[in-house]
């Protein structure tokens, strides 16, 4: 919060330290509305109460994470419920590369496939991991032990759960797992 100086008298509000609020009539507002309305602030706030944000992207009530709040990353959520995420089967299988491990590519599950690919990240100087491909899964536990057990029948080579394979190989195989919930997301293309 700080002080804004509202008239000549030397009249002082405290202002909310927040985007899209104005000072009309007596009141804070907040003007981000889709619809272009204001709503006073006290009420936009307690609307938020409810709300999820992670990485400053809205979630919705049905995400199998969902806690009201704001966090940094699915992590700080999962580390706050605990109980909801060991129990949620639901997530994504997902292949990740790295230009510095040419030709190698890492096959894993998670709740939330763009999330797990931003906490690597941290490990990259250079920021450099790339989501090659993911699909959903009821249970993305089973899709993923599946798909480890299809690629080592194939004699793909494989250091943990990094393989060398082509994306496209990758793909393929992970397409070929059914119990999917939606489509699968290409992001290569």
């Amino acid at each position: 919060m700080k002080l804004t100086k509202i008239t000549s008298e030397n009249t002082f509000k405290v202002h909310p330290v927040k985007k899209n609020c104005i000072f009309e009539e007596g009141k804070w507002w907040y003007v981000g509305c889709s619809d272009g309305h204001r709503r006073t602030l006290e009420s936009q706030i307690r609307k938020n109460k409810n709300r999820m944000f992670v990485g400053g992207k809205y979630v919705a009530k049905s995400h199998p994470l969902h806690k009201p709040g704001t966090y940094k990353d699915f992590s700080s959520v999962a580390f706050s419920s605990m109980e909801g995420y060991e129990s949620s089967t639901e997530g994504y299988v997902y292949v990740i590369s790295n230009p510095a491990w040419k030709g190698w590519y890492k096959v894993g599950m998670a709740v939330d496939a763009w999330d797990r690919c931003a906490s690597f990240q941290t490990s990259s100087p250079f920021r450099d991991y790339k989501l090659e491909y993911c699909k959903h899964f009821k249970d993305r536990r089973s899709a993923e032990t599946e798909t480890h057990n299809l690629l080592l029948s194939l004699e793909i080579p494989r250091k943990g759960e990094w393989f060398k394979a082509t994306a496209e190989q990758l793909k393929q195989k992970i397409q070929s797992i059914k119990g999917e919930r939606h489509e699968s997301i290409d992001i290569s293309t």
